[in-house]
């Protein structure tokens, strides 16, 4: 595909789909926001949906872009962030996944998503995906050192069952900093953490994970706060401190075993 003419659909794409702050940033920790916007493009009309809905959960993680900019603050870490919607695309997917691009998402049916054709989806995953996954891989290979750490939110109830866990530390096979972490976190019980949970590898989750740190054995964890901790500046404030302390001690902790 010649990636220099874009698709009629997709002519308000911004020009570019990620946004990375404090490139330099000193820290080894990578942070990585896959659904930090809601943000639709104009040509996709709202896939379908109404406002409401397209503004909902299921179209971004609420808080999350805001809480992982104030750990990038706190750390002087690099954060690379997503600026569409994942109900375009998730990033978080890899193309050949049926969730990558969704016909449905909790209640929702998606009409825009529905009976897309193998090109109309691999569009997407040249536009939104690849960019996305091609500037992680960039940012991963120039460091010195990376402990990559993703961030998202989930809603408190889902399919209208209430979700009791407030913060899931979330892992793929390596779990060496989840492990870490959740010991910090029961030292200080601020909030009710659980391993992976609400979602775990099982659900497809940890796609970046497998994809970027896996590989390379790198540290890494997927952090899950339940966004109703994260509605206003106080609680992002709080939640981001709380995960501040997690994340280094339990860096601290794993740098003193090695």
């Amino acid at each position: 595909m010649n990636l220099s003419t874009k698709p009629n659909w997709l002519a308000t794409l911004p020009e570019s789909v990620i946004n990375t702050e404090r490139p330099l940033g000193e820290s080894a920790v990578l942070l990585v926001c896959e659904h930090a916007s809601r943000f639709i493009p104009e040509g996709l009309a709202n896939l379908g949906l109404d406002q409401a809905a397209a503004q909902s959960h299921i179209a971004w993680d609420p808080g999350a872009l805001a809480l992982a900019e104030r750990i990038s603050d706190a750390l002087d870490a690099t954060l690379i962030a997503q600026k569409i919607s994942r109900l375009v695309y998730d990033c978080n997917r890899p193309p050949e996944s049926d969730q990558a691009i969704r016909a449905e998402s909790e209640i929702y049916n998606i009409p825009g998503n529905t009976e897309l054709s193998a090109a109309q989806r691999e569009e997407r995953a040249d536009y939104i995906y690849r960019p996305f996954q091609k500037a992680l891989c960039e940012a991963v290979k120039t460091r010195a050192r990376t402990v990559l750490v993703t961030i998202h939110s989930f809603t408190p109830v889902y399919n209208d069952k209430p979700r009791a866990v407030e913060v899931g530390i979330l892992h793929d096979s390596d779990s060496r900093l989840a492990n870490a972490m959740l010991s910090a976190a029961a030292k200080s019980p601020t909030f009710k953490v659980e391993r992976n949970a609400p979602y775990g590898p099982e659900d497809g989750v940890t796609h970046t994970l497998a994809e970027h740190a896996l590989p390379r054995g790198l540290l890494n964890v997927m952090i899950e706060v339940r966004n109703d901790l994260l509605a206003d500046d106080a609680g992002i404030e709080a939640v981001a401190t709380w995960l501040e302390g997690l994340l280094t001690s339990a860096l601290n902790e794993l740098e003193g075993a090695s």
